[in-house]
């Protein structure tokens, strides 16, 4: 009963709104630093550390932590540090009962810390293979080729043999025109433009589409449009824009509308090109004029310069005959 009472008399309503305003200042800060962390790793994805998810959770459960013994201990004049000092008398048992989730947290640390493996690499593990596409603090996610999702703990990957294939980074689309043939280099210009266009919007590519035909058809012809993307967990995206673009190019006449205005943006696309090339030629040559005129009047200067060490060193030397 003492206890119920001292509970209806204490400021309830005061520690009801410290603990909500604590907790909301705590998830306001989870959220940015999560993102900023987040833009970090994608940031320097290629130089340090790859974009997990393992460390976006590491960040987020330290800040939860930090702000529950903050609210523990202005709202409710709770101990933190004995409570921590209990925590640890009462670690190992936790430890025990948490002995497979600390083992695919730790994996997963090494495995990224050391960059065994990375969002992006085809990897075969165990029976198991497919792209990654994330690791987190509990298990690794993998795409096989039938873009199933395969989930794998952390732990697997740190005790069983890691086989790390060449990345699937070029991709091979088919297709098939219908035309009389006339105009296939044409048609094979279009076909890359309008790929190029696409992937542009989706993802990075590192060889740019080419177009080969490959079979004639009662119909028309077959063939594929063959590219190098930067980052294979984009292949999906990438193929799927380039059957977008495309797929209205292969049914189209030569004379069609979408052709000549496909031919006018290639033509445009040339022309800025062109435009580009010679605006970058006219900025080298005017470095290059600039250097040469600057490396001319430092010679001047030293000209100029000697001139006047010559005419110094003659008067004292005059100087010196005559006080001989």
């Amino acid at each position: 009963m003492k206890q119920i009472e001292s509970f209806i008399h204490s400021d309830w309503l005061g520690t009801v709104i410290g603990v909500a305003v604590i907790l909301a200042i705590t998830c306001l800060v989870s959220r940015i630093s999560t993102r900023f962390m987040r833009k970090v790793l994608h940031f320097n994805e290629r130089k340090d550390l790859p974009s997990v998810s393992i460390f976006v959770n590491i960040v987020r459960g330290a800040v939860w932590v930090i702000g529950i013994c903050v609210m523990l201990s202005t709202c409710f004049n709770v101990n933190v540090s004995a409570l921590l000092a209990a925590l640890g008398v009462g670690g190992v048992a936790i430890s025990l009962g948490l002995q497979s989730t600390l083992a695919n947290l730790i994996a997963g640390l090494q495995v990224s810390l050391l960059r065994i493996i990375k969002p992006g690499d085809n990897i075969t593990v165990s029976s198991s293979s497919g792209v990654v596409h994330d690791i987190t603090w509990r298990h690794t996610t993998i795409r096989d080729t039938n873009n199933n999702k395969i989930i794998i703990p952390n732990s697997t990957i740190n005790t069983n043999a890691l086989t790390i294939h060449e990345p699937i980074n070029d991709v091979s689309v088919d297709f098939v025109v219908t035309t009389d043939g006339t105009h296939l280099d044409a048609m094979a210009d279009a076909l890359a433009f309008e790929a190029q266009k696409a992937l542009s919007e989706v993802c990075q590519v590192t060889k740019p589409p080419s177009v080969s035909y490959s079979g004639l058809l009662d119909d028309g012809f077959s063939g594929s449009v063959s590219f190098r993307i930067a980052d294979s967990r984009q292949l999906d995206k990438a193929t799927d824009a380039v059957v977008r673009a495309i797929a209205p190019l292969t049914r189209a006449s030569f004379d069609s509308d979408l052709m000549r205005k496909t031919r006018h943006d290639i033509a445009e696309a040339k022309e800025e090109k062109i435009a580009q090339q010679q605006a970058h030629t006219s900025v080298s040559s005017g470095k290059t004029q600039g250097n040469e005129n600057a490396a001319k009047d430092t010679k001047q200067d030293l000209s100029w310069w000697k001139r006047v060490r010559l005419l110094h060193l003659g008067h004292k030397s005059h100087k010196k005959h005559h006080r001989n």
